[in-house]
């Protein structure tokens, strides 16, 4: 079929053209997106559907977004199905936030808008010199997310409204320090225990597999010894660095480049401060305020009068312990570096050795500002700046053209009949090769041989029987990759021959472990009768946090046992390990820890049970939504869990 495609690659073109342009003109592109809004639903919240396309969308931008955060974040983890279900367990989460805000009229007036888009520290970041934020790189900004600043807008108000569904219950949740003494009592508890282990490796010698018993194992064990799948594969990878190592920039291009942002480059003004602060605490009552505000105000007077008296009137009077006993010295800073906006609005407003007439009020009180000195940006020459700039340009430069150069690439990678040579030339890129591959990275793996993606694209039927380029991947920002498979040997179950010694271990410690766990339980029944004929161990105290090195399902079996049984007798399977049997012999008080200690653990205690309150308040509201999750939540991969651990 790919042959037919590539030899009437002009006729299908004419062909798909007669079909789609009538479609457009009949339903135009809105029709297409309502059709795509169609899609299969996998969630329904409140009666409204969540379709798979939105999923895959919405997993792609949360994917560009942590690999734009994180460029070394191992990749599998974001393109595993795990991922891409938390992706949807989100999607719904907020759709039923934004539910329960819509009918409970929870909703963000401007001015909280305002605030919000101000605390932003990214935002903040835009600001020039003069205080204001640079537009144009604001719609840079929300428009790498694929955002109008509308829309952005939008989107942080409907967030705001969604935290203030949860805010009542985590803001108001409290745990009694007696219910967090129960519970933290229960969890780091201890147990005198008295102990004794029937080990698998003191059973061994008892173990003579026959070469019959060993080649039984071998037959119904096959999965255990098999060799997997492996590749040998060559691959080309475009990537940005790639594109900006062929990119030449000339001297005028610099020059002008340097004229046009000469300004940005010079950096921000300076400016240093003193101040004068006349605290006002938190809830003070409006008399208070008013007092403290007559008092900064007096102090205002007496400094402009005598501005060189500043420093001296800030020692005797400022509440600031930080600035007072350097006469209210603020040091240098750049717009957004003050603590208080309004006092940052005064400090640039003021001309140098001025005193602000009116003291600026902020939450921590009343502020005299005098501005003690300018230090203005310093412009380089172009000489100074001629490496940052060929830098900054040639990685601008490298943008446009991956974007400009990448579809051409994916149609070249397809349409190529000769692996990558043609390929290599035109885009001057190295064919790499690879030994080993499996479907699933290699521990270890980095780069594109650590795609999921990847390596899913390069083992299909076809590629694996024809050997065909594959479609171009994206596999991390900016990059690009094709592979193609050499050669291939699909997975074998090893012969008794080569893993003859392993299948001996593995048998011998099953049967091992066996006759440990058998002669374990006889003896726990034979001390359950008679307790005096116990032959135990010295006694031990463990704990969650002192395991005294032992198997942790010894610990929790000895913590699990009921005091009020106590002494009782308990037997452990460890597993390939063998067997335990243990008697618990009383329970003892945890020690008393310092207060501090104690404090913290029940702020943990109590932070964990409001957000178990949240989270009970989430599934009642899920449960009145009716929400139904279609999609089949894959398996637990225990890899990944302990990776994200």
């Amino acid at each position: 079929m790919f042959d037919f495609v590539r030899k009437h690659n002009r006729a299908l073109q004419v062909v798909l053209f007669l079909l789609i342009v009538p479609s457009f003109v009949l339903f135009g592109l809105e029709g297409y997106s309502r059709m795509s809004e169609r899609g299969e639903p996998v969630a329904k919240v409140d009666g409204q559907k969540i379709t798979q396309t939105q999923w895959d969308a919405e997993h792609k931008t949360e994917v560009d977004r942590l690999r734009a955060q994180m460029p070394t974040i191992d990749v599998k983890l974001l393109d595993s199905p795990q991922a891409r279900y938390a992706t949807l367990e989100r999607m719904v989460r907020d759709r039923v936030l934004e539910v329960a805000a819509a009918k409970g009229h929870l909703a963000a007036s401007d001015q909280r808008l305002a605030r919000e888009l101000q605390a932003n520290e990214v935002i903040a970041s835009l600001r020039g010199p003069d205080g204001k934020v640079d537009m144009d790189r604001y719609k840079q900004l929300v428009g790498a997310q694929g955002l109008t600043p509308q829309a952005f807008e939008e989107q942080v108000r409907r967030d705001i409204g969604n935290r203030q569904v949860l805010a009542g219950v985590a803001a108001t949740g409290l745990a009694s320090p007696a219910t967090a003494g129960v519970a933290l009592g229960a969890f780091y508890g201890r147990r005198e225990i008295q102990l004794a282990r029937f080990d698998a490796a003191d059973y061994a010698a008892r173990v003579q597999p026959t070469d019959a018993e060993l080649e039984a194992y071998h037959k119904d064990n096959a999965k255990l010894f098999t060799a997997p799948e492996q590749a040998t594969i060559e691959y080309v990878v475009l990537d940005q660095e790639t594109v900006r190592k062929s990119i030449t920039v000339s001297e005028a291009d610099l020059r002008t480049y340097y004229e046009q942002n000469a300004q940005r480059l010079a950096g921000q003004e300076e400016r240093r401060a003193s101040h004068i602060l006349i605290g006002v605490s938190k809830g003070a009552s409006a008399a208070d305020k008013d007092k403290a505000r007559t008092r900064a105000q007096e102090l205002a007077a007496a400094a402009r009068k005598a501005p060189a008296t500043f420093g001296e009137l800030a020692r005797k009077n400022s509440q600031d312990p930080v600035s007072a006993a350097n006469g209210g010295d603020l040091e240098w800073s750049r717009r957004g570096g003050f603590a208080a906006k309004p006092l940052e609005d005064a400090v640039f407003a003021l001309k140098k050795g001025e005193v602000a007439a009116e003291p600026v009020e902020t939450e921590f009180g009343f502020h005299v500002v005098q501005l003690t000195d300018v230090r203005a940006p310093q412009q380089k020459s172009f000489e100074q700046l001629k490496p940052e700039l060929e830098a900054e340009l040639r990685k601008q430069q490298a943008q446009r053209k991956f974007a400009e150069t990448a579809d051409a690439f994916s149609n070249a990678v397809y349409e190529a009949t000769d692996g990558y040579k043609t390929v290599a030339e035109r885009y001057k890129l190295e064919v790499r090769t690879a030994a080993g591959i499996q479907r699933e990275p290699l521990p270890g793996a980095t780069g594109p041989l650590a795609s999921p993606k990847l390596l899913a694209t390069l083992f299909t039927p076809d590629s694996i029987e024809k050997k065909r380029n594959s479609e171009a991947v994206d596999t991390g920002a900016n990059q690009l990759v094709s592979a193609r498979i050499v050669s291939y040997a699909p997975a074998r179950t090893l012969p008794l021959a080569e893993v003859r010694d392993q299948v001996r271990v593995r048998l011998v410690g099953e049967r091992a472990a066996a006759l440990a766990k058998k002669d374990g339980e006889e003896k726990l029944a034979a001390w359950k009768a008679e307790p005096a004929k116990a032959q135990l161990g010295a006694p031990l105290v463990v704990s969650r946090e002192a395991t005294a090195r032992l198997p942790r399902q010894v610990v929790e079996a000895a913590l699990r046992a009921d005091p009020a049984g106590l002494p009782a007798f308990a037997g452990v399977d460890v597993g390939l390990g063998g067997y335990a049997v243990l008697r618990v012999n009383k329970e003892l008080p945890r020690p008393a820890g310092d207060a501090g200690r104690e404090k913290q653990e029940i702020a943990q205690y109590t932070q964990l049970y409001t957000s178990a309150e949240a989270l009970a308040y989430y599934e009642l509201l899920k449960q009145r939504y009716k929400v139904q999750v279609l999609a089949p939540k894959p398996a637990a991969d225990a890899a990944q869990v302990s990776a994200l651990r």
